[in-house]
């Protein structure tokens, strides 16, 4: 999917510019992402999978797409992605069932054309 791919390509040109000219705010926000998801108590998994909640609710694409590759790289199946989704819908509402229809587009470029 194309608007997948722009995603991809926006946020990597953009944190190699900000690293590149050496932004200490940006490498302390992905020293905190790193710290963040990591193993813990809660699998890096679960962890994703939970980020991929908040981003239907919040309705961040950019948060879908990153964190949904995330959850499915981490090991996360197609089924849990979906329950993660449905959770969403219900802690979210309405809304949350518009944002879901991006997740579900991310979900199929990754499971149907191996993105």
């Amino acid at each position: 999917m194309k608007e997948i791919d722009k995603i991809n390509k926006n946020r990597e040109e953009a944190n190699k510019y900000l690293l590149t000219h050496g932004s200490k705010v940006f490498k302390a926000f992905m020293d905190l992402e790193k710290a963040t998801f990591s193993e813990g108590s809660l699998k890096k998994m679960y962890k994703e999978l939970i980020a991929l909640g908040i981003s239907v609710i919040i309705n961040c694409e950019s948060c879908m797409q990153w964190h949904m590759k995330q959850a499915l790289d981490s090991g996360a199946s197609k089924e849990e992605i979906i329950e993660t989704i449905e959770v969403a819908i219900e802690m979210g509402g309405g809304p949350a069932t518009v944002s879901s229809r991006f997740a579900l587009r991310a979900l199929k470029h990754y499971t149907e054309t191996g993105g």
